[in-house]
């Protein structure tokens, strides 16, 4: 039986994502059947669900005014996986410290967004993840800072400060994991699931 995952498909690389759930999946002997969502009535039919990077002032007036928002949260909130990255991650939080964000609340953290310089301070770094054996090679282009995490467990940290979170059936991650061939951060977020 294949998964359904949707890629919100605002902004963002959607469909790097799209393969990196494909190879997850496989990896843990599943079938997943990515399909880009832009308008409402698409996200409950989805097993899983995935909110990428991109300008988060913009993916949230999107998700407000095209109906997404309310599905994303009845998505979590029916203990189903959700994967926000990078901007996903600001809109996904409770307080993105810009009044200009609606953020969804799923995950109990304060960021500050950009907190890791423009696009030429872009950088790489390998991080222990989780419960990951090796590390993993985590690419942050314009990455927001997790400044305060609440009630969620911090999966890995960079100079001192969580940049990936879980909160119930959510993974958050300050980084972008589908700019690499790695695909273990998607396989944590939605196949690798102890909780939710």
């Amino acid at each position: 039986m294949s998964l359904t995952a949707g890629v919100v498909a605002v902004q963002g690389d959607f469909r790097e994502h799209a393969a990196a759930i494909e190879r997850a999946a496989r990896a843990h002997g599943e079938c997943a059947d990515p399909i880009e969502i832009r308008s409402s009535e698409t996200i409950p039919d989805c097993d899983l669900l995935l909110l990428p990077g991109g300008e988060s002032t913009a993916i949230s007036t999107h998700l407000q005014r095209e109906g997404l928002a309310d599905e994303i949260v009845a998505h979590v909130d029916a203990g189903k996986p959700l994967l926000a990255t990078c901007a996903g991650l600001i809109v996904a939080c409770t307080d993105a410290g810009d009044e200009r964000v609606e953020n969804l609340g799923l995950i109990d953290a304060t960021v500050e967004r950009n907190a890791f310089g423009r696009q030429r301070d872009s950088f790489e770094t390998d991080l222990d993840i989780g419960d990951l054996d090796e590390p993993f090679p985590a690419v942050f282009i314009r990455a927001p800072r997790i400044d305060e995490a609440g009630d969620c467990e911090v999966l890995a940290t960079f100079d001192g400060r969580p940049v990936a979170v879980r909160d119930g059936p959510v993974v958050g991650t300050a980084f972008h994991p589908e700019l690499t061939d790695d695909a273990r951060v998607h396989g944590t977020a939605f196949f690798d699931r102890t909780n939710g």
